[in-house]
């Protein structure tokens, strides 16, 4: 399998390409990284160094990769955060190009605006240009609970709810939807859940709710998630398996006490899941 990945890069740390590349590899994957920004560490510190990459020289890159005669081989188009307007043009034309060389091939969108305790983090125009160009485009969606919501103009809580959103957003585009941080009112306490929407059923999984913001999970979600569907079709088995590695890696990444995700040290749990957590059916 062989996966474009077109997500920002950080010198220090794991989010966008940093976070996902290495799990995807680990699992099997091949991966073309291309960066849209490169930055020395997250912006979650409040300061950083290095640039954002034009959309010019992003097109560049992929017009590059493209006359080496790869398109044809790629079985998906994975995209993240998106820094700026212009980006989204970028992908959009290359998810085109890449779909004419392999018709086969499918677009895995994470529609980066924000979440639930924090609002919406990207400029102003970023969530408009999401829903109503970039995720129409997609074939694979990752909201988190609070960006299905702007997606759908809706406030998911129950999971009755959380269905009927992600039933309407793949109204629009997407076949398949991963909801991730969905905190129903009726949930255990100290748990979160995962719920993946396909047109053959909805299934969910449980873990524990860790004490940690770890920038960068949810990245690592998104192309864990994406590879393991595309390579089987079976949702409920991609669920599985990266709830099981997500959540190993963050166990970890805790009990480190450090800030950063601890990526490198918990690779086994990307390449053998322990399939600690049970997946339900829900439709």
């Amino acid at each position: 399998m062989k996966i474009l990945s077109i997500q920002s890069a950080v010198a220090y740390g794991h989010v966008g390409n940093s976070a996902a590349v290495f799990p995807l590899q680990r699992i099997g994957v091949e991966v073309l990284p291309v960066y849209t920004v490169n930055f020395s560490n997250h912006t979650g510190y409040g300061s950083w160094r290095g640039p954002h990459i034009s959309p010019d020289d992003v097109r560049e890159v992929l017009t590059g990769i493209e006359e080496r005669g790869v398109f044809g081989q790629i079985d998906v188009i994975l995209s993240g955060y998106q820094g700026s307007e212009g980006i989204a043009d970028v992908i959009l034309d290359a998810v085109a190009r890449v779909r004419e060389a392999n018709p086969s091939a499918i677009y895995a969108c994470d529609p980066v605006m924000g979440n639930a305790k924090s609002g919406c983090f990207v400029a102003p125009a970023i969530p408009v240009l999401l829903r109503d160009r970039v995720v129409p485009a997609a074939d694979l969606i990752t909201p988190n609970q609070f960006e299905l919501g702007y997606l759908t103009g809706t406030e998911p809580h129950t999971l009755d709810e959380t269905l009927a959103a992600a039933d309407l957003v793949r109204e629009g585009g997407p076949s398949t939807v991963l909801v991730t941080s969905v905190e129903r009112p009726d949930r255990p306490d100290g748990t979160v859940e995962m719920l993946a929407v396909t047109p053959d059923g909805a299934w969910i999984v449980r873990t524990p709710l860790l004490p940690l913001k770890a920038n960068g999970s949810g990245d690592v979600t998104a192309a864990l998630f994406t590879a393991h569907h595309r390579r089987t079709g079976d949702a409920a088995d991609a669920l599985a398996r990266t709830a099981s590695s997500v959540f190993d890696l963050l166990e970890r990444t805790w009990e480190s006490g450090e800030r950063e995700l601890q990526l490198v040290e918990s690779q086994e749990a990307f390449a053998h899941p322990r399939l600690q957590f049970a997946v339900e059916q829900v439709r």
